[in-house]
């Protein structure tokens, strides 16, 4: 019966692989270009006018497949419309921005509301379900539940924004979020079949398939970057995947990259504020800084999905 899941995952990476490289010329007619900051890596100047935003490219297969399993599956339902409702955010952040010209894209107030409303919504689900209620299961403690009462809220919260913000943060080079993510993927799908839940499984394995045909474009050298867009929807499925698992604590352990993304942001602002000027990196997020040290983008790719690679086996034995 596990083979089924497989299937998901084929349908969705053939979708993934037919739509992406259809939505290049679109997206090129439509001049939906990235726009490169002059402040960044000289070396990114390539890669003005890439198409981007094609991120839909991969939602819509994660959508359609997802879609249709969901009437065999309906629990994925929640999580599904938590990575679409991420997307379009993301879709008109992008839109603001590349479009309209707008470099700042969403002001920081309007985006953060649409986040608290969608996060508030998808916490209020989880809490009134009784499968999921306000239990986590904690790492190490060979699978024991911690019920966290009215906390579990504000951990949603943490949860979603969180690592929305870090898969954000960590699209930055070619195939950088992707990579990482379709290991993260594979965690959660081999992870909802060890807990019998097999509606997270399909759709860890229809996410992780849609991700794979995007890479096929997204790969150095990009043909195409997913945009917030794409990198917002993939936060959404990330948080909301482990919070229907029960693994929210989890996040932490395989989404390290995502954790150590925002840290460095965090940390050289604060640090920047403090000094008048004086940084940690020589640039942030941390994969710049790394740039900037003479690594190229394939080996930092290569570097921090091996990490989430051999992070995939600790939290395996961490359940």
């Amino acid at each position: 019966m596990k083979t089924i899941f497989f299937v998901g995952m084929i349908v969705s990476f053939s979708l993934s692989a037919v739509l992406c490289p259809l939505f290049i010329p679109v997206l090129r007619k439509l001049k939906f270009g990235q726009q490169v900051r002059e402040e960044g890596n000289p070396e990114h100047l390539k890669k003005q006018g890439t198409p981007t935003m094609g991120g839909i490219a991969f939602l819509i297969a994660v959508i359609l497949t997802g879609g249709g399993f969901s009437f065999f599956y309906p629990e994925m339902l929640p999580t599904l419309l938590l990575t679409a409702g991420f997307g379009v955010i993301g879709f008109i952040d992008d839109y603001i921005k590349v479009v309209r010209k707008h470099s700042e894209g969403f002001k920081p107030w309007q985006k953060l509301l649409c986040q608290i409303a969608l996060t508030g919504g998808f916490a209020a689900y989880c809490f009134l379900n009784p499968s999921i209620g306000s239990t986590v299961i904690l790492p190490f403690t060979g699978g024991k539940e911690w019920n966290m009462g009215w906390l579990y809220i504000p951990f949603v919260f943490a949860c979603v924004l969180g690592t929305d913000n870090g898969t954000n943060f960590t699209d930055g080079l070619d195939g950088l979020c992707s990579t990482v993510t379709v290991v993260v993927s594979m965690f959660f799908f081999l992870a909802a079949i060890r807990l019998e839940h097999a509606g997270m499984s399909m759709l860890s394995g229809i996410f992780m398939g849609a991700l794979m045909g995007f890479l096929l474009v997204n790969a150095y050298p990009a043909r195409m970057f997913m945009g917030d867009t794409g990198s917002l929807a993939i936060g959404g499925f990330v948080a909301g995947t482990a919070l229907q698992l029960k693994m929210g604590w989890f996040i932490i352990l395989i989404g390290l990259i995502y954790v150590i993304e925002v840290l460095s942001v965090i940390l050289q602002v604060g640090y920047f504020k403090l000094t008048h000027g004086k940084r940690i990196f020589k640039m942030a997020p941390i994969h710049h800084h790394f740039e900037l040290s003479g690594f190229s983008e394939t080996q930092i790719v290569a570097l921090f999905s091996i990490i989430t690679v051999i992070l995939g086996f600790v939290s395996w034995t961490a359940m």
